[in-house]
């Protein structure tokens, strides 16, 4: 289903400079062409559009992984072409997928046997992994109210507004109410004791997050299971938790390991964690496991037999690749504890060089707290004259993608910048962003305040009436307008003067 706009109304075709050589006529842009080009063609007209997008090393919007080493690029050029479903067919990919299942409930200090096998499954990312969770909660809690002989048709979930986007997919597309503990200001995670206020006998699970994306922050899973150890045991429920680690789940193992937020609660029964965020591992991965075999209804899986053995599957998707899979099992075996450990102290260590850079400036409150992801998340201390969103926008100029955004609310009165650090963020890196943040305040303190743009561009002005007294009336377009120009011209003009000609 496509659901972008075309780029332009007027250019329906694709003009390329080198490509001339192999083709004299334009490509429909939104069409496919009767004729087939040259394939040298055709990679310089994608070439040549793809030079227009941002660096990815650069975008600090993002905290999937960027950069790998060429030993495991070679693994994923190699694997490209497997599909990962036929699994008859792929059977040591298979298990690397397991096996990657079973390091990963390790990690997790999921309560296993030595002979025992983890209850997970590899997914496209932790969108996948969280709708899977979903519907685990959601199936047994139907299944408990139908053999109890009540109501199931009016199922919840409880998380906090700071939630990522697929949780209200989640809610949306599997008709479960989403029940949010709403934001303060200074306070950016789910308020547990709120959280626990809100849940009630149609509560399928708390959904906890270990690593929010507004501000890094870890929320207090074991505050939420305690006291949700004290509320089902008062009414009787046995509400569970559900453990957003997507971003959070490959940091806490390796620079916070006495932190109490995963199977070590008894309450916590499924945690889902991107491979392709801090696991280390480009786009398209991600992992849920459960606690043990009976969190997940044996009726959601299938069980798959045309491709030659019986394959159990649990997945919203079928065909997709096995390169993630295989780059997930490199850097678990490359990197070890020890390998995650130095490159999540790296990144912690790169996050405190940048947000002690930004408080030197003594232009910024810092948002994010030092126990969490590795990222800063700032604002202006002084906002009455420039914003958040100019700044992201002039930093473009220099290369960098930082996004500006407001909380949700109640919250939402609050903006802030972000920059997350990834294991390619070096501290040159770090050091240089700092730089153009500065050079980016002096350009802004040297445009016309948007203060003295309200004061000229206000709707009303003062002026005598007929009897000298002062009232006040609207200005016009054309007046408006004019002290635009104006001052626009005053800008330039005083600009002329103080800037010398070389």
């Amino acid at each position: 289903m496509v659901l972008s706009h075309a780029a332009s109304d007027s250019d329906v075709s694709v003009h390329s400079t080198f490509a001339s050589r192999y083709v004299r006529t334009s490509l429909p842009r939104f069409k496919m062409p009767e004729n087939s080009i040259p394939k040298e063609a055709a990679y310089q007209i994608i070439n040549d559009e793809l030079m227009l997008d941002g660096n990815p090393r650069l975008n600090l919007a993002s905290f999937v992984t960027t950069w790998m080493e060429p030993e495991c690029d070679k693994l994923i050029m190699s694997s490209i072409n497997k599909n990962y479903v036929d699994m008859d067919e792929y059977p040591v990919t298979t298990e690397l997928q397991n096996r990657c299942v079973n390091m990963i409930a390790h990690l997790f200090n999921a309560p296993l046997g030595e002979t025992e096998t983890a209850v997970g499954v590899g997914t496209v990312g932790s969108s996948e992994a969280i709708m899977l969770a979903g519907l685990a909660f959601k199936r047994k809690w139907q299944n408990k109210r139908k053999a109890e002989g009540k109501p199931f048709d009016k199922p919840n979930i409880v998380t906090g507004a700071n939630v990522q986007v697929c949780w209200e997919k989640f809610a949306r597309y599997f008709e479960v109410e989403l029940k949010e503990v709403k934001l303060s200001e200074g306070y950016y995670v789910m308020d547990p004791e709120k959280a626990v206020e809100m849940v009630d006998e149609n509560t399928i699970c708390v959904a906890a997050i270990l690593g929010s994306t507004l501000n890094g922050e870890f929320e207090d899973v074991k505050l939420l299971n305690d006291l949700l150890v004290i509320k089902n045991t008062e009414t009787g429920w046995d509400t569970p938790i559900h453990v957003d680690a997507a971003s959070g789940g490959f940091i806490a193992p390796f620079l916070y390991p006495e932190l109490e937020w995963d199977f070590r609660l008894p309450l916590v029964k499924s945690i889902n964690v991107s491979g392709h965020k801090y696991g280390l591992v480009y786009a398209g991965i991600g992992w849920v496991v459960w606690r043990n075999k009976e969190d997940l209804p044996e009726e959601l899986i299938f069980h798959i037999n045309y491709l030659g053995a019986d394959q159990p599957t649990f997945t919203l998707n079928f065909s997709k690749g096995s390169s993630q899979v295989i780059a997930q099992y490199y850097q678990l075996i490359r990197l070890g504890h020890e390998g995650y450990r130095n490159v999540m102290e790296n990144c912690r260590e790169n996050m405190i060089v940048l947000r002690e850079g930004l408080e030197k400036t003594g232009r910024f409150n810092i948002v994010s707290k030092d126990e969490g992801v590795p990222l800063v998340a700032f604002s202006l201390k002084d906002s009455s004259s420039h914003t958040e969103f100019e700044i992201s926008d002039m930093l473009r100029r220099y290369g960098w993608i930082v996004p500006a955004y407001t909380m949700p609310p109640n919250a939402q009165h609050i903006t802030v910048l972000r920059v997350v650090i990834r294991e390619d963020f070096s501290r040159t890196l770090a050091e240089r962003l700092v730089i153009d943040i500065e050079k980016v305040m002096r350009e802004l303190d040297e445009l016309p305040s948007r203060v003295i743009h309200k004061i000229s561009l206000g709707e009303e002005k003062s002026e005598a009436n007929s009897d000298n007294l002062m009232v006040t009336v609207k200005k016009s377009d054309m007046e408006k307008q004019r002290e635009i120009i104006n001052g626009w011209k005053k800008f330039v003009s005083d600009r002329k003067k103080t800037n010398g000609i070389c």
